[in-house]
């Protein structure tokens, strides 16, 4: 009996290609029947309500009704007990002092409480107090949605001509938001009344500072490639939790938005380059603050796959470029 005769190399390399062109189609139609088409926008009776300083309900607004206030700052919150206060005084404290430069300058905070089992709610609800209701907003959502479920309920119930999401461990310096600021402006004329401008750790500018552990700073390399290869070509950054929207680019983006957790700012980019919507990246002061919910290997092989679906079910029509009203 005969022996098979080894492939030679080019036969070799044509069974890895096909295998590799198998393996590509096999994810694909995964990415494909595994695609829910929109997660739910639906809101809790709970989740309907502000609770004001006084303790009384208050209906949410809807970012479909004509804005109120010049600002709305959006603060993601899940168990952030310890590292909120820093954030929050340094943010009204800024925010404060602007107002009584200029009176015409109006905000609100809106601290989202994505189902901590802490005391983040309370810890929020003494700035509500403190600097009455009508500044200091507190949602408390039933269940945790992740990261980008909560930005959305919070975008999703603001007042602002501009919206800014910032994170609760204050990484970023408060006043930072007049370099964002000055990013939204420089892309105008705005098609649509649709920007946005995303604060960035790249190192564009000298007075940058960026500070991560040599393990993170690995992984983000990675997961970088992967952005850029996959979604986003022209942000270098796109994980710094500092972004400001025109209300209309919020609006439209968080609407069609389909990733509720770490990889959601990706997708949320991919959008808007989908749309047209033109992106600012300004280079802002942050550093790493202990407390970090993201579990690094874990979270950036959860981050990869998403990626990786995003790409694909948006290629292969399982996500559509639609928009609906959270109800």
């Amino acid at each position: 009996m005969a022996l098979p005769l080894p492939l030679s190399l080019p036969e070799a390399a044509a069974a890895l290609a096909a295998l590799a062109a198998l393996l590509l189609v096999l994810i694909c139609v995964i990415a494909h029947v595994t695609a829910i088409k929109m997660p739910t926008l639906h809101r809790y009776e709970e989740e309907k309500f502000f609770i004001n300083a006084e303790g009384r309900k208050e209906s949410v607004p809807s970012i479909h009704d004509p804005p109120t206030k010049e600002l709305s700052v959006v603060v993601p919150s899940y168990n952030e007990e310890d590292r909120l206060p820093l954030m929050m005084d340094e943010a009204l404290d800024y925010l404060e002092k602007r107002q009584k430069r200029d009176p015409s300058f109006t905000y609100e905070v809106i601290v989202v409480d994505d189902g901590s089992k802490d005391q983040t709610t309370k810890v929020a609800m003494k700035y509500c107090k403190k600097y009455g209701s009508d500044k200091v907003r507190v949602l408390s959502l039933v269940k945790n949605r992740g990261k980008g479920g909560a930005v959305r309920m919070g975008v999703f119930s603001s007042r602002g001509r501009k919206i800014l999401m910032a994170d609760a461990d204050g990484a970023t310096k408060f006043p930072d938001i007049e370099k964002v600021e000055e990013g939204l402006k420089n892309l105008q004329p705005w098609p649509n009344q649709m920007a946005i401008s995303c604060g960035s750790r790249a190192h564009l500018e000298k007075d940058s500072i960026a500070k991560r552990s040599y393990f993170r700073t690995l992984l983000m390399y990675g997961f970088h490639f992967l952005v850029w290869f996959l979604c986003v070509k022209e942000i270098r950054d796109t994980q710094c939790g500092f972004k400001l929207l025109t209300r209309e680019a919020a609006l439209r983006t968080f609407s069609t938005l389909h990733i509720e957790r770490w990889a959601f700012d990706v997708e949320l980019l991919y959008i808007a380059q989908r749309l047209r919507i033109p992106i600012a990246e300004v280079a802002v002061n942050w550093t790493e603050i202990e407390g970090s919910k993201l579990v690094p290997f874990w979270s950036w092989l959860q981050m990869g796959r998403d990626l990786l679906f995003i790409r694909l079910r948006y290629m292969t029509g399982a996500w559509q470029l639609e928009t609906r009203k959270c109800n």
